[in-house]
């Protein structure tokens, strides 16, 4: 299928693994010149010379925490008019007992899920705007609308932004720009698997994927059968980032293999 994006310029702020890198992939196959950020410089360097060689399109590292200030400038500096900007972060560790949350954990949590993503949507906009042509998605998670004790890290501040999303989306429609989210599932990525000690803490569990992950798949019951790989959610991610994505606006699509029991 034809994205009909072919030369225009992306961004995948978060794009040196998992989801991000799938996308980033995707994108690239599409025929965009992409610019990847993250914060593990070896690892994004590899992984833009892989996307490279592969699609044969170009590809830029931007060594960048997009939580902090200084990450932002770092990447608005490489990459100042991009048409489509797509966006992911590393998921919040795992809490245990709520009543043991800090404020400086909801500071953090904040900082990195809403603030981060909402300044370089802000910084992005208005050239959007004067081109008359924009994409930006949010690979957010599930869990802002499918409310998790053990997750709340991560699911308030992204229910926030999805709230913020919606109401921006419809304002900026006209000029050609469109805001949708990904609010994925339970995914095996290396992000995730690097969670997992945490997950074993909150439950109180032996660090051990033969204890965690049967615990884990208990508690997280998947009609699908299966947990999701990050190309199970990057070819939904480069549709929203096209031209025939014109029509979607302000739209949260999960993508969790059925786990979500919801209409809407």
């Amino acid at each position: 299928m034809d994205l009909g994006i072919k030369g225009k310029t992306a961004i995948m702020a978060g794009g040196s693994a998992g989801m991000g890198r799938a996308t980033a992939e995707r994108l690239a196959e599409a025929g965009v010149d992409l610019y990847i950020s993250a914060r593990r410089e070896e690892r994004l360097n590899n992984a833009a010379k892989e996307i490279s060689e592969k699609y044969g399109t170009s590809v830029t590292p931007v060594v960048a925490d997009s939580s902090t200030e200084q990450g932002r400038k770092a990447l608005f500096k490489a990459c100042p008019q991009p048409d489509i900007l797509a966006i992911t972060i590393k998921p919040p560790a795992p809490n245990g007992d709520f009543l043991k949350v800090t404020p400086d954990m909801w500071r953090e949590s904040i900082e990195t899920t809403l603030v981060g993503p909402i300044e370089i949507m802000r910084n992005y906009i208005p050239t959007m705007k004067e081109k008359g042509w924009g994409r930006i998605v949010n690979i957010a998670t599930f869990s802002a609308k499918n409310p998790m004790i053990w997750r709340l890290m991560s699911g308030p501040a992204r229910s926030a932004l999805i709230n913020y999303t919606a109401s921006v989306s419809r304002e900026i429609a006209k000029h050609g720009v469109n805001i949708n989210n990904l609010l994925p599932g339970m995914f095996q990525t290396e992000g995730a698997n690097e969670i997992m000690k945490d997950y074993a803490a909150a439950f109180g569990l032996e660090p051990v994927s033969e204890v965690v992950r049967p615990h884990f798949l208990a508690n997280n019951h998947i009609p699908a059968g299966f947990v999701g790989e990050a190309d199970d959610l990057a070819p939904m991610a480069a549709f929203l980032c096209s031209q025939l994505a014109r029509f979607i606006v302000g739209q949260n699509i999960v993508i969790d293999g059925g786990q979500h029991a919801s209409l809407f």
